[in-house]
């Protein structure tokens, strides 16, 4: 079922759309949450609570790349869970380092003052992003957006553990470089 059918399913409020979205993206969103917090029980849990969000906030709104819409949801809820986790004194996972890494090029200090700012920041990554060759590019998103584990990006793209570390360094120092030049504080 394409994409643009599982939202007008939403749209119509029908309940196919939920085993629809589960059908096909159900294996990619648990790979997004496990990766981030390293448990079973909890990935699938927030698979279902990105069903759930879908069904709930389409409509109103009507996502023109569902994929990504519902790829957002479940890492803002295993973010939520992570955070949750570590206020309980448990947790783990892939998260802590890419973020340790990530702060690096992009500050944390202050938070984002609007959506304008934050939506031109997002702009300027993916020009970035564009920039970069594939391998390099695959290796960034595979870290930062689907918080795989060094050693699982060099098993994936069949290259040693050291040339993905010292690959993703040298990303970040380029898009620290890329970033101030164009005015963000870094």
């Amino acid at each position: 079922m394409e994409d643009i059918e599982i939202v007008e399913l939403f749209q119509k409020r029908s309940e196919q759309a939920v085993s629809a979205a589960s059908q096909k993206y159900g294996r990619y969103c648990k790979t997004i949450a496990l990766n981030i917090l390293q448990n079973n029980e909890d990935a699938e849990e927030c698979v279902n609570d990105a069903l759930l969000k879908c069904w709930e906030s389409i409509p109103p709104n009507c996502p023109p790349v569902f994929s990504a819409y519902i790829a957002r949801i479940v890492k803002n809820s295993a973010y939520d869970r992570l955070r949750q986790a570590r206020r309980e004194k448990r947790g783990g996972g892939e998260i802590e380092p890419v973020f340790e890494e990530l702060s690096e090029c992009i500050s944390g200090n202050s938070s984002v003052e609007d959506e304008l700012e934050f939506k031109e920041l997002q702009k300027a990554i993916g020009e970035f992003l564009k920039s970069v060759n594939e391998n390099h590019r695959r290796m960034f998103l595979l870290r930062y957006w689907y918080c795989f584990s060094v050693c699982e990006i060099a098993q994936r793209l069949g290259t040693s553990e050291n040339a993905v570390s010292v690959t993703l360094s040298r990303l970040r120092r380029r898009i620290k470089d890329y970033l101030t030049k164009r005015g963000y504080d870094i």
